[in-house]
Order: C-alpha cells, then sequence, then structure tokens
C-alpha cells in the first residue's frame, strides 16, 4: 500500500522550512525513523524520518524547496503496516464538496443529531489526535449554537477535527476565520494557536502594524541620497514580532543590583582544570545560571505565567532555563532543561553544547522552547547595564552586563573586588518591585556567599 510521507509539525511556530538534502531517492527500501530529508527551519536544521517501513516509489522534493508543514516529501510502498505497529488503513479519495464523506460505523451516531458533521479527517493525518483528545460534549449548547450559526450562514462545516472545533470555541474564535495548513485546507492545533497569536498581537511587520498598533508608512529615503535595501532575515522578523509582542504585552520594570563575584572567579580558576578532564569550560554563565535555579524554587512566582484572560497564575514545577545566544543569524534562546537538578559542570557542558549547535544551525525546535526564565549574559561583549525584554509568556529574564574590578570598603579599608552588574526586567502584573528587589539580592547574595544558600 503507497502511504504519503509528509513535512510533520516540527515544533511550536514552525509552519515551513527549506529542503537542505534529500537522503532517499525513487526504489530506495526505508524502515521506520530512516531519514528522508534534512529541512532548515527558521531556527534549526531538521532530519524528517519516514513514519512508514517499505519502498520508496516516488520523491516529490528537491534541494532548495520551500515546504510547509502538511506537503509531501515522497511516496513509500509499506508492507501494510505503520509505523506505530497498526494495521495500515484502507486508501480513501477526498469527499468532493457535493458528495461528502461518508460517516464511519464507529463514530457515535451522536454527532448526525446536531447537524454538524465535522470534516473527517485522514487516518494517517489525525490516528493519535483522535485517541488522545478528550470525548467531545456533542450535546452541550457551544456545539448546537455553533451547528445553528454554521446552518444558518449556509457554511458546509470547517475541516477540522472535532478536537479542534471544540478548542476553537472555546477560545471564542470562528473556525472558519483559521487557514488551514494541512492536506485539502485541514485545520489543526498549530494553525489554530497561530490564528489566536495573531489576533491577539494584531496584523504582523509585513501588514504594516506591529503588535497591532499603527506604523505609519515611512517616506522615500531615495529623495536624499543613495539607499540599499535588503530582506529582513528570518529569525530577525520573529524577534521583531517575539519582542514587540513582549513590549506591549507585559508591562516592564527592570531591579537593577552589585554581586561581588571576587569568590566566583577565585571558584574558575581553581576548578578549570578539572573541569577541562571532563571536556567543558566552566564559565560564570553556569555558576549563575545554578544560583538563577535555586532562586526559582524559593521564588515560585518568578517561574510562573500570568493567564489574564482566566485570571490566574500558572505555576511550573520544573526548572528550565534559557540562555541568550548571539549567533551569526540573531539572537536565539536555547533551553537547558531541569536545570535545579545539574550541578556546575553539566550546566556548563549544556550551555556550551546548546550555543554550539545553536551557531552552526543544528539546533533541534524543541530545544528553542519551555523555558520559565531566560538569562541574557552580554559580559563577554561590554557595557555596564541594560533593560532585557522579558520573553513572553514568561515573567522575568536576568541580564548580566561585564564585571570590573572595583574599589570595595570593607572592615575599614578599600579592596579590590571584582563586581558583576546585574539588572532583572519582570512583568509587573505578577511581580511586585519588593519581591524584584528579594529576588535579585538572593541571587547577589549567592554568589558572594555560597554557603548562605544551604541555610534555608
Amino acid at each position: 500500500m503507497v502511504q504519503d510521507i509528509k513535512v510533520p509539525e516540527i515544533g511550536e511556530n514552525v509552519e515551513s522550512g527549506v529542503v537542505v538534502a534529500v537522503h532517499v531517492k525513487s526504489g530506495d527500501t526505508v524502515t521506520v525513523d530512516d531519514t528522508v530529508i534534512e529541512l532548515e527551519t527558521d531556527k534549526a536544521l531538521v532530519e524528517i524520518p519516514s513514519p512508514y517501513s517499505g519502498r520508496i516509489t516516488e520523491v516529490l522534493v528537491e534541494a532548495g524547496a520551500q515546504l510547509n508543514v502538511g506537503d509531501v516529501i515522497a511516496r513509500v510502498d509499506t508492507d501494510a503496516e505503520q509505523s506505530r505497529g497498526e494495521p495500515a488503513p484502507p486508501a480513501k479519495a477526498p469527499p468532493s464538496a457535493a458528495e461528502p464523506e461518508a460517516r464511519s460505523s464507529a463514530e457515535p451516531a451522536a454527532t448526525e443529531k446536531t447537524g454538524d458533521l465535522p470534516a473527517k479527517p485522514g487516518p494517517a493525518d489525525l490516528a493519535d489526535e483522535e485517541k488522545t483528545s478528550p470525548p467531545l460534549d456533542r450535546e452541550g449548547p457551544g456545539r448546537s449554537e455553533s451547528a445553528a450559526r454554521e446552518k444558518d450562514s449556509g457554511r458546509p462545516p470547517a475541516p477540522a477535527a472535532p478536537s479542534i472545533r471544540r478548542m476553537a470555541r472555546e477560545l471564542g474564535v470562528d473556525i472558519h476565520d483559521v487557514s488551514g495548513s494541512g492536506s485539502g485546507g485541514r485545520i489543526s492545533e498549530a494553525d489554530l494557536k497561530a490564528h489566536v497569536r495573531r489576533r491577539v498581537s494584531g496584523a504582523s511587520l509585513s501588514q504594516g502594524t506591529s503588535a497591532g498598533i499603527n506604523v505609519p508608512a515611512l517616506p522615500d529615503f531615495s529623495r536624499w541620497g543613495v539607499i540599499e535595501m535588503e530582506e529582513l532575515a528570518t529569525v530577525r522578523r520573529l524577534t521583531a514580532r517575539s519582542t514587540a509582542t513582549a513590549w506591549t504585552t507585559i508591562p516592564h520594570v527592570t531591579q537593577f543590583d552589585e554581586a561581588d563575584i571576587t569568590g566566583v572567579t577565585a571558584f574558575i580558576e581553581k576548578n578549570a582544570p578539572r573541569a577541562q578532564r571532563a571536556g567543558v569550560k566552566l564559565t560564570v554563565t553556569a555558576v549563575i545560571a545554578r544560583i538563577c535555579a535555586d532562586a526559582l524554587t524559593r521564588f515560585p512566582q518568578f517561574n510562573a505565567s500570568i493567564d489574564v484572560s482566566a485570571n490566574r497564575i500558572i505555576f511550573k514545577h520544573y526548572v528550565h532555563i534559557g540562555i541568550a545566544a548571539d549567533t551569526p543569524r540573531g539572537l536565539l534562546v536555547p533551553v537547558v532543561r531541569d536545570a535545579d537538578r545539574k550541578g556546575i559542570i553539566e550546566l556548563a557542558r549544556a550551555i556550551g553544547d546548546l550555543a554550539r549547535r545553536a551557531r552552526e544551525k543544528k539546533i533541534k525546535p524543541d530545544e528553542l522552547e519551555g523555558g520559565t526564565f531566560t538569562i541574557s549574559n552580554q559580559g563577554g561583549i561590554g557595557g555596564v547595564g541594560f533593560t532585557p525584554i522579558v520573553f513572553w509568556p514568561q515573567v522575568a529574564i536576568l541580564g548580566v552586563s561585564r564585571s570590573a574590578v572595583k574599589p570595595v570598603y570593607i572592615r575599614d579599608r578599600f579592596e579590590p573586588r571584582t563586581v558583576l552588574p546585574l539588572s532583572l526586567s519582570y512583568d509587573h502584573r505578577l511581580i511586585d518591585g519588593a519581591d524584584a528587589a528579594r529576588f535579585l539580592r538572593w541571587i547577589c547574595e549567592g554568589l558572594e556567599q555560597p554557603l548562605t544558600l544551604l541555610l534555608e
């Protein structure tokens, strides 16, 4: 049986990519998880595996092609067994507008009662979704009203799974306004979330607005001299969109402080050979990440998100710290998972590995997601301080500037000490100034006197 190998949903906000390499040709035999193509997305280079075993009958892409999520890469003649060990479903032709596809005998008859028959998803596309999605309340008022509206408007049911249609109703979204990226315009959860994000933040930069704020048209700069124009790079577009959304959504406040890291620098010098034997470069960033991880467990409101629409706070019982990385393509923020469970050498190894792969375009999309707090260290470049922008939906970010040796008055005399400027930007909707001052002072004391962390 011939099955389509499609571009899967790679990660949040990832909708397309460019084919870098094709690893199969017609007649090749593949097994489950064999790499079919390499796809470069906005932020990472991703290997797309085959979900089936069998013989490649047709390859539909070539290097340099632009692909969207859901596009067919190749076709494979399977041995009548899907990658997860389930029987392969019989092939079906897509229903025409005039002849809706017949309802499956396994589908509850309650669907017919409402007169709101959802478009039937292809078995290969939505097999997992239908298994894991919670049952739909088919007799609920939301569904009845939706069905009535569709009937009154004369519009056919939108091409989406029942769980996606229900999610749209819960979010207050007209499912017909959502553009589907799947086969035949089928709407996925990613499509719905992207639509909601666009609605909340306003039109995109390319439409002449920034986060819902009208931007006046630029003058003709060529009137005053020679100009040059180039396309805004993809990473820069994403950075512009995310920072504009964060700035207009989050009421920012920045708290400043200084930490005496004379002891930290001595600690790094003393333990650098030990770290090198483990193949790791010990850095101040790793030490700061470890102390921040402890701070986040002691000050849980900094490891949270605020849901304004539902009037609630979401506390996360995990600590995933994003480390801002300067790359040739722009700013990327790979995430160190479970930072509170790692030692300093292990954190240094993880940070170094993520930063290297981010620069080399080998970072995976899921390694850029899920952060609960972010550290942006500009000390290697310079500067005495800056006000970083919070990465929404996080509520705080720590900025680290360049340390300097300064005279500090200690025990009736001045002593040369290495002083590190720190700046904490935070979401004032959730965090008050006093809380921010305590949080940042706790980090400073942790850098100055690490043993104080063990007192409580």
